[in-house]
């Protein structure tokens, strides 16, 4: 218990941290101004979801092959931790795209591809409450959850691949892509503090899926006795 009030609160400290960078040490950018504050939550966010559904996905790959459990009981829990970082993203979007764009919302590659990708993990989490069944469920999430990444290398390309209204890559993007050194720092760092509240979150969702799980198997070993 010591050790978990310990992390959660290094953790509070390390998003603390990097809310404050974004806020007092980054530089004001000279075209957005103010507003473009929000790019180190949302960017962060951003790559926070795509790294939770990357742990989903490769949890889903072991449960097909090995049927142990404990890889649905992960697949679930990242999946959860990444749709609440993509709500973060849809969320924060619009708030920094209408004072640029001046539009809440345009439906091109990027954007499009992301509402996809929370719609799909969404479809994940309504699956499993169809099948009641713990293997048949958790087989069934997990071959869903392969076909629901597949999106992830799409949201990932669409910027650079299409020409779109949101604006083009600064990490591996092309000839006059990047940062300012101390925007680079800072985006960077809350990025860390997010992995580390993704971290914080899938133990706890874990933690709680196994007791949920083994309570489960145990009640159906009653039920067939």
């Amino acid at each position: 218990m010591k050790k978990q009030v310990l992390a959660a609160a290094i953790v509070f400290l390390l998003v603390g941290a990097a809310a404050y960078g974004a806020f007092f040490v980054a530089p004001t950018e000279r075209t957005m101004g103010p507003i473009q504050r929000i790019f180190y939550l949302h960017v962060s966010s951003a790559w926070t979801g795509l790294c939770a559904f990357f742990v989903c996905f490769i949890a889903n790959i072991l449960y097909v092959f090995r049927r142990q459990p404990q890889w649905d009981w992960l697949s679930i829990s990242a999946a959860e931790v990444g749709l609440v970082f993509t709500t973060v993203v849809l969320v924060s979007g619009p708030i920094w795209a209408h004072p640029v764009w001046g539009i809440w919302w345009t439906w091109d590659a990027r954007l499009t591809s992301t509402f996809i990708l929370w719609l799909l993990y969404m479809c994940f989490l309504l699956l499993r409450t169809l099948v009641e069944e713990p293997d048949r469920r958790a087989l069934f999430s997990a071959l869903f959850g392969i076909f629901a990444f597949l999106d992830v290398p799409l949201v990932f390309g669409s910027i650079r691949w299409w020409r779109t209204q949101h604006p083009q890559p600064v990490v591996m993007g092309g000839s006059g892509s990047g940062l300012d050194p101390t925007m680079w720092k800072v985006l960077f760092f809350s990025w860390f503090a997010m992995l580390a509240l993704m971290a914080l979150l899938m133990r706890a969702r874990y933690a709680m899926e196994a007791a949920r799980g083994e309570l489960e198997m145990v009640r159906h070993e009653a039920e067939a006795v």
